[in-house]
């Protein structure tokens, strides 16, 4: 699944080709919505929120998803059927195994770029503020609640959680407020980061825990999906603590 800083990497690449403005003059694809309510309008913008991919319109924006195994390609087209393909005078976008929906009336009422931790908007006060108001959660689900840290996938918890520290299944309530302040904190850092490896192709390369079987330390590495999210977790019970 697409992480926070996927997204903006597709938005920066879009926002290349000086699309806004511009109309699209045809659309296609295997996609149930109703795709031709786009024919003929005016992009007014592209913008990303976390893992959503938003085309924004005079009074409308169509949000793309990309779950777990969606895909795009510009100027080009892959063997796989098209979810989605918008044409422009002189560009083509084209979005595969995603989910499409349509957002009524303009974004800012739907979307808070404060919890976008990628977003100039972002604010870690108020993300440590709702991290309080869950005090039985475990962090492991916390850090993948996308009302308060948008944009967070299961890589980046996996990652942030070994460089701070924290075991996967600390409760929040038990872990100590200058530790959580400092996760607030790595979330947004580590998205950063995750942005300059992803655009140099070497993202992998800085994994510390994620599919690894042994911390920088050399301790084995645990293998579980954990919380009420499942997800895939990669923990060294030597290095991260557990406060519960």
């Amino acid at each position: 699944m697409p992480e926070g800083p996927s997204i903006v990497i597709l938005r920066e690449l879009v926002e290349s080709l000086h699309l806004e403005g511009q109309y699209i003059i045809a659309v296609y694809g295997n996609t149930r919505i109703d795709k031709e309510r786009m024919l003929n309008q005016q992009v007014t913008a592209f913008k990303s929120w976390g893992k959503h991919f938003l085309i924004c319109f005079e009074d409308f924006a169509l949000r793309i998803h990309f779950l777990m195994f969606g895909s795009y390609r510009i100027n080009e087209r892959k063997e796989a059927p098209v979810r989605l393909g918008l044409s422009f005078d002189d560009a083509e976008l084209n979005f595969y195994s995603c989910s499409l929906k349509y957002v009524e009336g303009s974004i800012k009422n739907s979307y808070d770029w404060s919890t976008d931790v990628m977003a100039e908007e972002w604010d870690p006060k108020q993300a440590l503020k709702k991290i309080r108001t869950k005090p039985d959660g475990l962090i492991c689900d916390i850090l993948l609640d996308q009302q308060i840290f948008s944009g967070v996938g299961n890589i980046i918890k996996n990652e942030i959680l070994y460089r701070v520290g924290i075991h996967p299944l600390s409760i929040v309530d038990a872990i100590p407020l200058p530790k959580l302040k400092i996760l607030v904190k790595e979330a947004r850092q580590y998205s950063f980061d995750f942005l300059v490896w992803k655009k140099a192709y070497v993202l992998k390369k800085h994994w510390l825990v994620n599919t690894r079987k042994l911390c920088p330390l050399g301790h084995p590495l645990e293998k579980a999906h954990l919380g009420k999210t499942q997800r895939r977790t990669f923990y060294c019970p030597a290095c991260q603590k557990l406060y519960n």
